[in-house]
């Protein structure tokens, strides 16, 4: 990974709730690369490990995000136009990273499951 773009990897927690009982399992992005990562529900203590295939997608995220860390400069310059009757709306890129949740959908076994990203900023002035 580039020199600057590597971001602190304590800022990128994923969690997901539990198929079996409800529970929140959290897990830090980066700890996927350990050989032995397994992670487990603190409710049913049922341990998870992905397979290569779901780590891959995983580190398709983390590419991702630090993409849009490489951007950051630009990203106040970036607007999503909303087409609505009177015409166009454009919202601000930055102000949709802000405001919006993010998550990605992976099977889990034979089940989809929404893993939610929760990314601490850069910086104090990260998209404002």
């Amino acid at each position: 990974m580039a020199e600057e773009k590597k971001m602190n990897t304590s800022g990128a927690q994923l969690d997901f709730v539990c198929p079996d009982c409800g529970g929140v399992v959290k897990f830090n992005l980066m700890e996927l690369e350990q050989s032995d990562f397994q992670t487990m529900c603190p409710k049913c203590h049922r341990p998870y490990q992905f397979d290569d295939q779901l780590k891959e997608k995983f580190r398709k995220l983390y590419n991702l995000i630090l993409a849009v860390r490489d951007a950051e400069p630009i990203l106040g310059d970036c607007n999503v136009a909303v087409a609505v009757p009177a015409g166009e709306v454009k919202i601000p890129y930055s102000l949709l990273l802000t405001r919006m949740n993010t998550m990605i959908t992976l099977n889990l076994g034979d089940k989809k499951v929404d893993f939610h990203l929760w990314i601490e900023p850069s910086s104090a002035d990260t998209f404002r």
